[in-house]
């Protein structure tokens, strides 16, 4: 009698549910479907209100600071494609102080600054060479440095007038800095001659990487000045 009863009960319930079964199913997983969904909108709409004042910034500073980043970065990329390394000759330029809105002059100020710095760590590396004193070829080479360290000074020196110091470019400076960067570079390539005549080789791996920086930052500084009159023109200025 039990287990009829059951089976009556059990045909009682499939015979409602047989009577429609899946549109009430459905109905039930939409309506909890949409609910899920009103819900997870009202989440995101409420976290993005609040998070709002924290992420705002001042449009006005934002847009200030990257129309300066990208201006400066558009006249490094100027600058450096007329050099033979413009990758070094970026991260070079890339040091100068935006604030200041740097002109051409001060990026060739810039320029001739690092290879200054180059050469005078190569010179120091040399000094310090083992073999300095029993190879002539040695020696020669930073009697050259030294001329090539005056010979730079001199053109960053030349570009400067005035008691604030400001630097200033006239075709007579351009002409003479061009000249002296020129006999630097002479004064590496005899370095170069005498030492590969004596079948010297820098074994320390040092005295290489300061030898290519200086080679990359005074060959920058030449190629820079020689088209300063053509980068001035695309700034829009005249060199007297």
């Amino acid at each position: 009698m039990e287990s009829v009863n059951f089976f009556k009960g059990y045909g009682k319930l499939s015979h409602l549910e047989s009577q429609n079964p899946r549109p009430r199913s459905a109905s039930a997983a939409i309506t909890i479907s949409a609910f899920l969904l009103f819900t997870l909108v009202i989440g995101f709409t409420l976290a993005a209100l609040l998070l709002q004042p924290i992420n705002d910034k001042d449009p006005t500073d934002s847009a200030s600071a990257s129309s300066l980043s990208s201006n400066l970065v558009e006249s490094i990329k100027t600058i450096c494609n007329v050099t033979r390394y413009p990758d070094s000759c970026f991260t070079a330029l890339s040091s100068l102080n935006a604030s200041i809105k740097p002109d051409l002059e001060a990026f060739l100020d810039l320029s001739l600054q690092v290879a200054i710095t180059h050469l005078s760590d190569l010179s120091s590396s040399f000094k310090s060479l083992n073999d300095l004193r029993s190879q002539p070829a040695l020696k020669d080479c930073l009697t050259l440095f030294d001329d090539a360290l005056s010979r730079l000074n001199d053109s960053v020196s030349a570009m400067k007038v005035g008691t604030g110091k400001e630097l200033v470019l006239t075709k007579e400076k351009i002409s003479d800095i061009q000249t002296w960067i020129s006999a630097a570079m002479t004064d590496q390539d005899t370095c170069n001659d005498g030492l590969e005549e004596m079948g010297w080789t820098a074994a320390d791996e040092v005295v290489k990487s300061q030898a290519q920086s200086w080679k990359e930052s005074i060959s920058n500084s030449l190629a820079i000045v020689a088209n300063m009159q053509n980068l001035l023109q695309k700034c829009g200025r005249t060199v007297h």
